[in-house]
Formats: C-alpha cells, structure tokens, sequence
C-alpha cells in the first residue's frame, strides 16, 4: 500500500510506495521516457538533493509535474517539500536492493548514446 512520506514542514504529504511495492514494469516504464530519463540522469549526476525548478525541462509545467509524478509513484524518485521547494532525490538504494545494477546499468547506456550523437 501506498503511504504518506514523512510529514514536511508546510504540512503537504506526498505518497510514494513502499520498497516492496516497487515493480520492475514501473521503474522500465518511467525509465522509458527520454525526458523523464533525462531527468534521472540529472539526479544522478547532481547533488543528491535537487529542486525541480533546477531540473529545468524544455516543456510545460503541467508536463513536468506529470514526468515528476510518474517517477514518483513508480519508485524511482522521493519528493519531499522543503519550504515552497518540492526537493527530489533518486531512491538509489530501493532500486539497487530490489533491481541490482539496473539503474546503473541504464544511466551507463544512456550516456554511451548520449556520447554516440544518438
């Protein structure tokens, strides 16, 4: 099930699932998506700790609020408010314990295309 993150400070609540409710299908699923893939790496390569709005995307905000949303409620990011910030961070070790190498594995492939001019 489903459950709250720990209250924040402005008293908004985000719903992430639990490790055991993370699936494979979900995480390829939201891994998929060339913005939202392009978002992982940013994570990844970044503080651990990064607003969305220094996650810039060349899209609408209702659009990056979906992509947000979607890494979200498949596992891959946390979402935690920090002020008026929404703060996101890559569930690194969720990932790692249920899907070993995956995300590695995917963040390497993805920069080899990157280097290819893909």
């Amino acid at each position: 099930m489903t459950t709250p993150s720990a209250p924040s400070a402005a008293g908004r609540d985000l719903p992430h699932p639990d490790r055991s409710e993370i699936r494979l299908e979900g995480v390829l699923h939201a891994l998929a998506d060339p913005m939202r893939l392009a978002v992982v790496r940013r994570l990844a390569a970044g503080p651990a700790e990064q607003s969305c709005s220094a996650l810039d995307l060349p899209v609408s905000k209702s659009t990056t609020t979906h992509h947000f949303r979607v890494l979200r409620e498949c596992g891959v990011i946390r979402q935690t408010y920090r002020g008026t910030a929404k703060l996101n961070r890559l569930r690194r070790d969720d990932l790692q314990a249920l899907f070993p190498g995956l995300l590695d594995s995917v963040l390497a492939a993805a920069q080899a295309e990157a280097v290819r001019g893909a």
